[in-house]
């Protein structure tokens, strides 16, 4: 048997962790078993930049972070263009896949990545996907790989701007990682015990922002924690046409959304407030113990996936028990936190603001 596998789009925690499992399953049952690595994502695979991998290759990288592939962004929406030098980059990916003469091709990323898995199942391959995303806004699994060890780390930083903003009396604006989804944002706000919390799925009103904190001051309270998704919006952008939205956004002057926020909040006010971004240090390190434990379940399943030629799956979580759900039905789906979901009742129940009233 032979497969080949690759890592695109952001990198994340588990990765390697992931790829480990699938590798020491196959190579434990199939007696016969051929792994290749192909570098930096759908590019190596494009380009036919590829090497033939070894078991000591997945020694040792249960809690390595990043991916020992190589990883890049290749935008699905220019997955069907003809590249300047002529380059079909649909007809290579098949080309480089019928050279290796594979069985499977295993590809490990999150919603960009699964469009282009999508469009090569179509095109005839035999294709396994594993959800890797810290925003865990993949569509059919409950959680994705990267997702609980982003939210430790969001979480710490949220709980070690507490101290710091006790002892100075200012209102923090931590910015937490997600575009679209505001799942690590809310189980990071809530984990972090934060006061408000903005995620792009419920727009906020600056006024009622203020309200909660000057509710703080006023019971004695005279700091705040406000976790802001990277794509919270307002309630006045929430009502912009998509082009009217992105020529707001391209005028803005602050350098992101928690920057907006803290400006509007200090405006007019006396607060003192601070910005905190920790960026891309929320995707890497270490997985967490859970996300190792999960990897190793989501590696094995896709290996037995593969061994069954179960092909044109994505391996998922549903309810606690590890199972395979249809590309199909992945492709092109977000998975958005429902503003009437358990989270954001228990959220609003402890007294913690949306930021919406």
């Amino acid at each position: 048997m032979k497969i080949a596998m690759l890592t695109s789009g952001g990198d994340c925690q588990g990765l390697n962790a992931t790829m480990r499992g699938v590798a020491k399953t196959l190579y434990s049952e199939v007696e016969d078993m051929t792994i290749y690595g192909i570098a930096d994502g759908y590019r190596g695979l494009i380009e036919g930049d590829y090497e033939k991998l070894k078991k000591s290759d997945f020694s040792g990288i249960l809690t390595l972070g990043g991916t020992i592939l190589g990883t890049s962004r290749q935008p699905f929406k220019k997955m069907r263009d003809i590249e300047e030098n002529g380059v079909d980059k649909v007809k290579a990916m098949k080309e480089t896949y019928k050279k290796l003469k594979l069985d499977c091709l295993v590809i490990l990323g999150g919603n960009g990545t699964h469009k282009t898995a999508n469009l090569l199942r179509e095109e005839g391959l035999n294709v396994i996907t594993l959800p890797k995303t810290i925003d865990n806004d993949l569509w059919g699994t409950d959680v994705t790989f990267g997702f609980h060890s982003a939210l430790d780390i969001a979480t710490d930083v949220i709980d070690r701007i507490h101290t710091t903003a006790t002892s100075h009396g200012r209102i923090f604006v931590v910015e937490i990682m997600g575009h679209k989804a505001g799942w690590l944002t809310l189980y990071a706000g809530i984990a972090g015990g934060a006061d408000i919390i903005l995620i792009p799925e419920i727009p906020y009103d600056i006024k009622a922002v203020k309200r909660e904190i000057d509710r703080r001051e006023a019971a004695n309270k005279d700091f705040s924690i406000v976790a802001v998704a990277e794509g919270a919006i307002s309630l006045a952008e929430s009502r912009m046409s998509k082009k009217e939205f992105k020529a707001y956004r391209e005028a803005m002057k602050q350098p992101s959304i928690a920057y907006r926020v803290a400006d509007e909040i200090a405006q007019d006010t006396d607060y003192e407030v601070r910005v905190v971004v920790p960026g891309h240090i929320q995707r890497g390190g270490a997985p967490s113990p859970y996300d190792r434990v999960l990897c190793t379940r989501f590696g094995s399943y896709a290996a037995h996936l593969i061994i069954n030629r179960e092909f044109g799956n994505m391996v998922a979580m549903k309810d606690g028990v590890i199972t395979a759900v249809p590309l199909s039905e992945v492709a092109g789906r977000l998975k958005t936190v429902p503003t009437d979901s358990q989270m954001i009742v228990a959220a609003r129940q402890i007294g913690i603001s949306l930021g919406d009233k």
